[in-house]
């Protein structure tokens, strides 16, 4: 099957002049890839979504970057390229960045994987634009028009290395009113889609991920390497695992020996997810489902007092926007007083954010604070980040962060 004939935008797109005011210019030197509007000091009239923006020095009249014009974002241009020299934004720029992409994806890929982020948005060169494979299948992810009129030469690129044999396109709630796209959310655009639910493999374990209706892209690629761990650490223990969504850490716990595994949610879909999941390995522990809001669930469990050998605790973004980060850092102060009443003697307590805006010392000092008000001895094990397919390319691109914690009593 040949690419849908909805991937071939044709826009008359121009090369725009900007200058900065110094602030956005200093960020462009230091290589961050956002500039906001309000850091614009000069531009075309006509300037319009998708248009090539070549930014110039306030006093030199130097080139120092280029980027994508979105006339519909605060991010107002989205950064391609650092520096001065004759770069041409073309297939050839677009073929490299996506090598080069792949080439840091290739450790992952020789290990029993065929799961992985291909492109991590900002972080591999590509604003507003994430792209994961799951074994046959790629899904792209757009949150921005900048991308529609490139999206053919960037789609055959991935297909080529990646080897896919269908591509879906999942949209961002904003793009998915826009009038400027064509694709509906979830859209086939080459190759057929057997089922909605694609199976897939991870460090030995399968899973599926739904490509259609499941969120982002249809599961979370981010935490591999924590999955593989805990899971190690969990042969012949009891395993509660907390914000389960799909059941990432109870399933790789299940294959790995857990003789009993407790999974909570407060999605009754998730839970299901997490189940199927389960079913498509083989494994002799018990799996319990707990479907509930966890906070509540959490003293439910310490007022009987259950306890477990690991308790991992792995919430959604508390601090989506800015003001929230003090309510965030509360309820993971909360999160981190449950799960040590909830983690058995010599247990195992993990802990893990992904909200960007709360800084990752600002979480460590926040569990230690909380874990050294107690009577218990414990001791920090292990701190991790993103793995190999989620590269850090600027300071707002780190918003994974977990810790270990082992009681010694």
């Amino acid at each position: 099957m040949l690419f849908s004939e909805k991937i071939k935008y044709k826009y008359n797109t121009k090369r725009i002049a900007v200058k900065l005011n110094s602030k956005g210019e200093q960020f462009v030197l230091k290589g961050h890839p956002w500039v906001f509007s309000n850091s614009i000091t000069k531009i075309n009239d006509d300037a319009g979504t998708g248009d090539l923006v070549v930014i110039f020095s306030q006093n030199k009249n130097k080139v120092i970057g280029l980027g994508l014009y979105d006339a519909q974002s605060p991010i107002r241009i989205k950064m391609l390229h650092y520096g001065s020299n004759n770069e041409v934004i073309n297939e050839s720029f677009f073929k490299r960045r996506i090598e080069d992409a792949y080439q840091k994806r290739l450790p992952l890929l020789k290990t029993n994987t065929n799961s992985y982020r291909f492109l991590f948005g900002e972080n591999d060169g590509f604003p507003g634009l994430i792209a994961d494979v799951y074994a046959q299948v790629l899904v792209v992810k757009l949150y921005s028009e900048i991308w529609l009129t490139y999206l053919e030469m960037i789609l055959q690129n991935l297909k080529r290395l990646s080897k896919t044999q269908c591509i879906v396109i999942r949209l961002s709630r904003k793009l998915q009113h826009s009038k400027a796209n064509k694709f509906v959310d979830g859209e086939v655009v080459y190759g057929t889609l057997e089922h909605e639910d694609v199976e897939f493999v991870e460090h030995g374990v399968k899973f599926s991920a739904n490509v259609i209706q499941g969120h982002k892209t249809g599961y979370f690629l981010d935490h591999r390497a924590n999955r593989k761990q805990v899971g190690e650490w969990s042969k012949g223990k009891t395993v509660l695992d907390v914000f389960c969504y799909t059941g990432g850490f109870s399933v790789h716990a299940l294959i790995n020996g857990a003789t009993e595994v407790t999974s909570l949610d407060i999605s009754k879909q998730a839970l299901k997810a997490a189940q199927c999941n389960a079913a498509l390995n083989s494994y002799s522990g018990e799996h319990k489902i707990i479907d509930g809001d966890a906070f509540q669930e959490l003293n439910n469990l310490i007022k009987v007092g259950k306890t477990f050998d690991v308790v991992v605790i792995d919430p959604p973004s508390f601090a989506k926007q800015h003001t929230e980060i003090e309510l965030a850092k509360k309820k993971y102060a909360q999160l981190a007083q449950l799960g040590e009443k909830l983690t058995a003697k010599s247990g195992l307590l993990v802990l893990a954010s992904c909200s960007s805006r709360v800084l990752a010392q600002t979480f460590f000092d926040i569990n230690k604070q909380v874990l050294s008000s107690t009577s218990r001895t414990f001791e920090l094990i292990a701190k991790t980040e993103h793995d190999i397919d989620h590269p850090i390319g600027f300071p707002e691109g780190a918003y994974l962060k977990c810790a270990y914690y082992r009681f010694k009593d």
